[in-house]
């Protein structure tokens, strides 16, 4: 049983960092380029700030992966901490109200507790492993859609997007040909949560980081959906990609990425 503390301090800790970005949004921020379309804020440091923080002084011997200061602690420790201070910084940079905190706690390399908080929607989205998934202290479940006709689908582009623009879209347009409607929402852990809450019912996306992804797969999982790697394999929150599903349609998922990476393949040969 995961030790209700945790969770707790998971909770205590995105709604802190919702706070703190709706007390700056839509203000003269000082913004900052990590590359050419990958930006940072000053609530971003902020909220990680105030983040590592409470966990050096709640749980000293817990490490810590987060997205704007990297790793601190001792990496092959039991406890680690994967926090996105701030997931989708672009949006929140340009006052789009699409933005979340995201957090999750790995013990010995499980994720088992998660916490995201979307604050213009004031929607916390909660999961523990083999605990359940919810919205607000409400159990979330994945919808029933069992067709991709039928189907909402979200993905998104990483900041890499000038240099492989041409298979990602190419990707898109594969997809986009077979469901009844494509998304791109600039919140990996929200597009999560919204396929665990039924508002969408798949995602796929590239080269994400950790913190882009720990805390929404355990939430999908918990809400009765799938999480694989592209190709099928299981989900790896390091390796950078995945699918995610209400599980009646990953393989139908899985379906338009092999057929996709056939035709470019045969492409390629020629």
């Amino acid at each position: 049983m995961t030790d209700p503390l945790f969770l707790a301090t998971a909770v205590e800790a995105v709604l802190r960092a919702g706070s703190l970005q709706m007390a700056q949004f839509c203000t003269d921020l000082k913004i900052e380029k990590k590359g050419a379309i990958d930006l940072v804020t000053e609530v971003d440091l902020a909220v990680e700030r105030n983040f590592r923080e409470m966990i050096a002084e709640r749980f000293p011997d817990h490490a810590v992966l987060a997205e704007e200061m990297g790793s601190a602690g001792e990496a092959t420790g039991r406890h680690c901490w994967i926090f996105d201070p701030l997931d989708g910084t672009t949006n929140y940079a340009h006052g789009l109200p699409i933005f979340a905190s995201s957090l999750a706690l790995e013990i010995d390399g499980v994720i088992t507790v998660g916490a995201i908080y979307d604050p213009s929607r004031r929607e916390l989205f909660t999961a523990t492993l083999g605990g359940g998934a919810y919205l607000n202290g409400v159990p979330m479940r994945v919808s029933s859609t069992a067709t991709l006709i039928d189907a909402l689908l979200v993905t998104g582009f990483p900041y890499t997007v000038h240099e492989t623009g041409d298979d990602l879209v190419s990707l898109f347009a594969a997809f986009l040909s077979k469901a009844q409607a494509v998304r791109r929402l600039g919140s990996a852990a929200l597009d999560l949560c919204y396929v665990a809450a039924g508002r969408m019912d798949g995602f796929w996306e590239q080269h994400l980081k950790p913190w882009d992804m720990a805390a929404g797969a355990l939430m999908l999982a918990e809400a009765g959906g799938k999480v694989t790697s592209l190709d099928g394999s299981p989900f790896d929150v390091r390796k950078g990609q995945l699918m995610a599903s209400n599980g009646a349609l990953h393989g139908a998922l899985l379906d338009v990425v092999r057929c996709w990476h056939a035709t470019r393949s045969a492409c390629e040969t020629k």
